[in-house]
């Protein structure tokens, strides 16, 4: 076995890099995470966390964390655009006497939560990773600010826009998906008088849809819209967007939605972008995690998800490795590849069945929903939230059927 005498140098410490480092710890590894951010801190933004990621956090000891910090909605709630009729409303089912497997929490609160967790002489701020150099039996790496350091694995976690990935694998080539996204929070105080239950809302209409539901125990009300538009030529988290531009795009629409967007004093846009999935993750003993080589669409609600599944099968695939390690990355990306591949083109098509014109197309959507043949709450099937990272490691399972979605 590897056991505990490997280095593993993280590069990245946002959400799916620090899971990492406590699932990659919690197996007795080495563990060094690099983040280039002097101070580590999320977008203002909300995140929803499914059973199958809830699984892997509650396994890391964030049981009691997860229900202090989140909320556990009762319902997921589907709802036309403009008079507000529910098209598909899912109870968010709960075993007596268990944890929440559902949550839908702040980003900030969830990495707050994973950094406090990992002990800080393991992390490292304000180390932007230049370049590294596969030296056959360990990987040397340099950094901005003169730092240097050896690891036996390197694993990329450092996002959409990976020096990781890019060292690898050469420039990339994003598509713009046609949508930007408007993000905010409001005071969930500020919208007492909509009477909000607890629940996770989506509305669709045509060429845009609206999400939004509580985080931070309660206290605020998250909000993403996304509009389909006709160019856009930055990709960032943190523009700042106009908040009347955001209800405008809105007319007509239902007159809660135009209130909670309203009431933010501040949003936040960002256009999508859409990548095809790499071919490999993996060279020798570099590999990478997350949005670095599978970055999903917000139509699905597993971005997150998916990167911190990542680390807690990598974990479990380096545990019962020997010292070949690039069979051991080759396994590893066996078996996170196609279940992302299959997620991301799952949320994909979420983007088309959200959008609908009011058509026949539509009024058959919303008959099917009417009749509970859509699955969950936005397009998934049980194979996405039944997923055990960890134990597919172990089994061999890809997470997903051929015909799954």
């Amino acid at each position: 076995m590897a056991g505990n005498n490997l280095s593993i140098a993280i590069i990245g410490g946002g959400l799916g890099g620090s899971a990492a480092a406590l699932s990659l710890l919690k197996a007795g590894f080495n563990v060094q995470v690099y983040e280039r951010a002097r101070v580590l801190r999320e977008v203002g933004a909300g995140i929803v966390l499914t059973p199958n990621v809830v699984r892997v956090l509650n396994d890391l000891g964030f049981a009691d964390a997860l229900a202090a910090l989140g909320v556990a909605p009762d319902a997921i709630r589907q709802r036309r655009w403009d008079d507000g009729r529910t098209l598909l409303c899912t109870p968010v089912t709960r075993e007596a006497g268990k944890p929440a497997m559902v949550y839908t929490s702040h980003r900030s609160d969830v990495l707050s939560m994973l950094i406090g967790a990992l002990p800080p002489e393991r992390l490292h701020l304000g180390h932007r990773m230049t370049a590294f150099t596969d030296c056959g039996d360990r990987v040397a790496l340099e950094f901005a600010n003169g730092a240097r350091a050896e690891a036996d694995i390197v694993i990329g976690a450092d996002g959409i826009h990976s020096t990781v990935r890019e060292l690898l694998f050469g420039a990339e080539h994003p598509r713009f998906t046609g949508c930007v996204a408007y993000r905010g929070l409001v005071a969930a105080e500020r919208l007492k008088h909509l009477n909000l239950p607890c629940e996770d809302h989506i509305w669709m209409g045509p060429g845009k849809h609206f999400v939004h539901y509580p985080v931070s125990a309660g206290r605020f009300i998250n909000f993403v819209c996304v509009i389909e538009r006709d160019t856009w030529t930055k990709e960032s988290w943190t523009e700042p967007g106009e908040v009347k531009d955001a209800v405008a795009a809105y007319e007509g629409w239902h007159g809660q939605v135009r209130s909670i967007i309203s009431s933010v004093e501040e949003t936040f846009v960002w256009g999508l972008f859409d990548r095809a999935p790499l071919a490999r993750w993996s060279i020798n003993r570099v590999t990478l995690l997350g949005d670095a080589c599978h970055p999903m669409l917000p139509f699905l609600a597993q971005g997150a998800a998916q990167a911190i599944e990542d680390g807690a099968t990598l974990a479990a695939v380096l545990s019962h490795s020997g010292d070949d390690i690039p069979a051991a990355l080759r396994r590893y990306e066996n078996l996170r590849l196609p279940r992302t591949a299959r997620i991301q083109a799952v949320a994909r098509g979420n983007k088309t069945r959200n959008h609908l014109p009011d058509s026949p197309e539509q009024r058959a959507r919303d008959a099917s929903m009417a009749a509970g043949a859509a699955d969950w709450s936005i397009g998934a099937s049980a194979w996405v939230y039944e997923h055990d990272a960890t134990a597919a490691a172990d089994s061999g399972s890809l997470g997903a059927p051929a015909d799954a979605g």
